[in-house]
């Protein structure tokens, strides 16, 4: 990439990271960490709740023995909360999570914008505002929690054009706003169906940045080919989608407790092996740790799925022996290869 590059932009093959001769990949686990509002309803600036606050010590008990450092992504609402503070500032001061940035544009100020499904992405939103907002989030942040945050993700995965300068510019070092193999412009947003499943480095005039797309990969019969052949079917609808993938053909899985059962999971695991993918990014919302909040955890039930999906998660990645990593190591990463 030219420098102030676009993270929509092919990245130069320089600048791919992959794996290591001879090393195993890593996996990250990422928490969208956010109140917990009506996915179907409008977008609103007020209205939002965050019963689901206190799940989050579970969560974070969890994975504390587990023996993984994940990063929570903060946004507006939670970076004002004091029980979130409580938790999740005790965890970071002790080295046992990392605190990132997700920034939902319309509860974060200034609010100077309408509030619409177009303004839920922060790319589309006006320069000034979009870095006015990541300034605002940033700071509060590092008031809050003692620590400026170094990792983004834009909510709603809604990065733009400037992005990548405007978080070098404020000292971010990683952004995993980039959800390969998914396409958003019916709604929108980015069109990400050609992202890298690599990380790469953008290079922009304030330094470089890294991209740590969250991990999304194809099986099937189709193999490599599938994703084409995914993308070229899917304006036939979900129906159609579902169809391809109960005849083997192609699938997209995405590494998430949320919609994508642990089998499946697991066959995107060795995937991303075979793949050689030097980071599997995990992703999921801090909403989905209290019943109630997301279609994914309606139920007191489905929630003790959702930690047991992680105990076969987790079983699988120590057998094929990739280990966690954290935001330091991820974000060392966006440093040039010496040479």
């Amino acid at each position: 990439m030219q420098p102030g590059g676009n993270l929509f932009d092919r990245p130069a093959a320089a600048d791919l990271i992959g794996l290591p001769a001879g090393e195993r990949p890593r996996f990250w686990v990422t928490i969208d960490t956010e109140e917990d509002f009506d996915w179907s309803a409008p977008f609103a600036r007020t209205g939002y709740r965050l019963d689901s606050v206190p799940a989050l010590a579970d969560c974070q008990t969890y994975f504390e023995q587990a023996g993984v450092r994940p990063i929570y992504l903060v946004d507006w609402p939670i970076v004002a909360d004091d029980r979130a503070l409580a938790i999740l500032g005790a965890a970071q001061a002790a080295g046992r999570c990392d605190i990132g940035a997700q920034l939902h544009p319309w509860v974060t100020p200034p609010h100077e914008e309408a509030v619409n499904a177009r303004n839920s992405y922060t790319g589309n939103l006006p320069s000034d505002l979009q870095r006015a907002k990541m300034t605002a989030l940033r700071d509060a942040i590092r008031d809050r929690f003692g620590v400026a945050p170094t990792v983004y993700r834009a909510g709603r995965y809604g990065l733009g054009p400037d992005s990548a300068s405007m978080l070098a510019e404020l000292g971010f070092r990683c952004d995993t706003s980039v959800r390969s193999g998914f396409d958003y412009r019916a709604g929108h947003g980015p069109d990400y169906r050609d992202a890298p499943l690599h990380p790469w480095r953008v290079r922009t005039p304030a330094g470089p940045l890294l991209e740590m797309p969250v991990t999304t990969v194809f099986g099937g019969l189709l193999g490599r080919v599938g994703q084409r052949f995914y993308h070229r079917i899917a304006r036939e609808g979900t129906l159609t989608r579902a169809l391809i993938a109960r005849l083997g053909l192609v699938e997209r899985i995405a590494l998430t407790p949320e919609g994508i059962p642990a089998e499946r999971a697991c066959r995107a695991v060795d995937i991303a092996i075979d793949l050689g993918l030097p980071v599997l990014n995990f992703s999921f919302h801090s909403p989905s740790l209290q019943p109630g909040n997301t279609p994914y955890v309606r139920s007191a039930a489905d929630l003790d799925h959702l930690y047991r999906w992680w105990d076969v998660l987790l079983d699988h990645l120590a057998r094929r022996g990739v280990e966690p990593t954290d935001a330091d190591a991820i974000a060392a990463m966006a440093e040039p290869a010496s040479a």
